[in-house]
């Protein structure tokens, strides 16, 4: 029996997303809410993730410790992410285990959102804020972004700041939730082995009543911007480099081949970055990325190496980007799908790699595609594609920031 896919929505507008293997070994299943930091208003930058660990202080049923207890109690492994555009709450577990599980889930998704346990996580929140300062690379990259995006919400940083957190009140953070944790901007998808008319009553049981608020998102335009910077680090034994330049959006029919050019670029020990940097000895490490988002997009490039070899890094990624257009051969691009194929293949062998894939393309675009078909678009892409994208998104990066110990 095939892979099937599934989807009802609920009275209240929350939709249930199946993609069901009657012959895997497990079930994954989680909560995907369409907010982020994206989604804050600056004041109270940092709310979604501060709510995404409020969820596990404890519901009107259970406590944290019930919480933690029932998950173990089954075996089931749980977590839960925040990013700029959406947050989700999962578990992945025997089938057998699969209704518990989301009823725990569904339940943590109404959290008491008490005042004492807001207070004490705030320090949490205020110490991972701190550990986060202490890595050089992601100090920089977020001071990029915020160069980037400038005033649009993308700029925001997921943990917020530490003023932003430190202000930030419960009163706030309930407002947000009842406009943002709504049912019809929350979906609950479900992969590998289990019943799709068993979960959609389910669903209907413990989420039925849940409120819908008709939510929307202020995409907003990001305005050009050319910027150079430099941040001083005290100590710091390398420097870092981070560039950032505009990509395709997350909508875009250009996303795959985006993803290929980038890898080509600098995705692994076969690129092209790699042979002239780090093979070199040039560079530590040296990498670009491609983070399509929704209605936005960057290519981020990234090195680290000593401070007096920073003007020869930038200046010999920019030959690397200023060529590509004229050294792109069949080969790179044969190298770069194999690598990609093979990571999305890995990741959908499991009912958790379904689960976030699934789940991920279902808030982005509302869309469901099976594996087969995005590696049909992945082999689709040809040389030619990736000219003309170089052409089009030519990777020059606008942004440019530094961080150096003087």
């Amino acid at each position: 029996m095939t892979v099937t896919f599934h989807m009802e929505e609920l009275g209240n507008g929350l939709k249930v997303i199946g993609e069901r293997d009657p012959n895997a070994h497990t079930s994954a299943a989680g909560f995907w809410v369409s907010t982020g930091a994206r989604d804050e208003d600056p004041g109270i930058m940092g709310v979604s993730h501060f709510l995404e660990h409020m969820m596990f202080k404890g519901t009107a049923k259970r406590t944290a410790e019930d919480v933690n207890r029932e998950f173990d109690a089954i075996g089931a492994v749980n977590n839960a992410f925040t990013s700029a555009e959406m947050t989700a709450y999962w578990a992945h577990m025997l089938p057998e285990n699969m209704s518990q599980s989301i009823d725990i889930l569904a339940d943590i998704l109404r959290p008491s959102l008490r005042e004492d346990d807001f207070d004490s996580e705030k320090q949490v929140i205020l110490e991972e804020i701190a550990m986060y300062e202490d890595q050089p690379f992601w100090v920089l990259y977020e001071h990029a972004m915020e160069r980037f995006y400038g005033k649009h919400k993308l700029s925001h940083r997921v943990l917020g700041t530490r003023e932003t957190v430190s202000d930030m009140r419960i009163d706030r953070m309930k407002e947000y939730f009842s406009e943002r944790y709504s049912s019809d901007n929350t979906i609950l998808v479900a992969s590998g082995s289990f019943d799709f008319d068993e979960l959609v009553e389910q669903a209907n049981d413990l989420c039925g009543e849940w409120s819908p608020s008709t939510p929307s998102r202020k995409h907003g335009v990001r305005k050009d911007v050319t910027d150079r910077s430099k941040i001083l680090i005290p100590d710091l034994g390398q420097s870092y480099l981070v560039m950032l330049a505009e990509a395709p959006d997350c909508q875009s029919d250009d996303r795959y081949a985006a993803a290929l050019l980038s890898h080509t670029l600098g995705g692994d020990e076969t690129s092209k970055l790699y042979w002239s940097l780090v093979e070199t000895g040039l560079c530590e490490e040296a990498q670009s990325s491609f983070d399509p988002r929704d209605q936005a997009g960057e290519f981020a490039l990234w090195a680290v190496c000593s401070q007096e070899q920073l003007d020869q890094v930038e200046e010999k990624i920019l030959e690397e980007i200023h060529s590509l257009p004229t050294t792109l051969i069949q080969d790179d691009l044969d190298r770069a799908r194999a690598r990609t194929a093979t990571h999305a293949v890995i990741a959908s062998e499991r009912p958790l790699g379904r689960l976030n894939r699934v789940a991920s393309n279902w808030v982005r675009r509302n869309e469901y595609t099976t594996i087969e078909q995005d590696m049909a678009a992945i082999d689709g892409v040809t040389v030619d594609d990736l000219i003309d994208l170089s052409k089009r998104y030519p990777m020059t990066p606008t942004v440019v920031a530094r961080a150096c110990s003087k």
